[in-house]
């Protein structure tokens, strides 16, 4: 316990510090973090008989979110544009699996393509987060992580509290709907803090972000754990003491971030 609260504490100290600093800061770290989940997600892969094609599903990976954070940084239509060559670079998971002997080539291509979908994309959408408005604001990517955590803690320990009723016992056995619902409604109350001091939003739309966070959170966790069970592992690797894998860190955040993303868009821009 004491070392799982010591990596917890300076984790969370670090990832806190790169959205603080700048945008370039902010953009290198999530991209390194991104590209380790990546390596944990091929390397769960592997354990379980797939071959993914891990050097294309890398390069792609640093592409597309260095593309999109482009965008980002210069909206303008020739950094769209560029856009297009992502048909050249997924080429490259099908010509690399061409050249490799496996009994079973597409499966290989599409969990190579999964691992781009289900984990650079989502850091591709919160490292967006940070540009929402135009300009590096780093308010919208912290108050996401201040809710996620919060999202996490309370339904943590209104679970231990008072949790009874299973809520999805064929994957997450310890989960509660006593612990989920506490921790959408302490999300929801830090998001109301949040407004207190954050103007982007009023109190009823970061209100929402929380309730959005808890909900896709919960759900990103339910999908890892799934994806665990199916290859009979308790965690995603052994990089952080005392939790597991990254992706056992950020596997709410892997659902919630492009889910945010989209509302705020809609609602910043209306």
């Amino acid at each position: 316990m004491k070392t799982r609260a010591i990596t917890g504490f300076f984790f969370i100290i670090v990832m806190i510090g790169s959205v603080l600093l700048d945008h370039n800061v902010f953009g290198a770290f999530y991209l390194i973090l991104s590209l380790l989940c990546l390596h944990e997600f091929y390397g769960l892969n592997i354990k379980s008989g797939i071959q993914p094609n891990r050097t294309s599903g890398f390069i792609n990976a640093v592409f597309i979110y260095s593309l999109f954070a482009v965008i980002v940084y210069h909206n303008r239509p020739i950094y769209h544009s560029l856009l297009f060559l992502l048909t050249l670079s997924f080429s490259a998971i099908f010509i690399q699996e061409l050249f490799k002997i496996s009994v079973a080539p597409l499966t290989n291509i599409a969990y190579t393509i999964l691992g781009l979908v289900f984990v650079t994309v989502p850091f591709t959408f919160f490292h967006a987060l940070a540009f929402i408005k135009g300009s590096y604001n780093f308010h919208f990517p912290l108050a996401f992580l201040l809710m996620l955590w919060s999202n996490d803690t309370g339904a943590y320990l209104t679970g231990r509290a008072f949790g009874r009723i299973k809520l999805f016992e064929r994957h997450s056995p310890k989960k509660t709907w006593e612990g989920f619902i506490g921790g959408v409604v302490i999300s929801g109350g830090v998001g109301y803090i949040i407004s207190l001091y954050f103007p982007e939003l009023d109190w009823k739309q970061w209100i929402s972000v929380g309730i959005l966070i808890s909900f896709f959170g919960t759900l990103g966790d339910l999908v890892e754990s799934m994806f665990k069970r199916s290859i009979n592992i308790k965690d995603s690797g052994s990089l952080l003491p005392g939790h597991g894998g990254l992706l056992d860190r950020f596997d709410g955040f892997l659902l919630a971030a492009p889910i945010v993303y989209t509302y705020l868009y809609f609602v910043v821009n209306v």
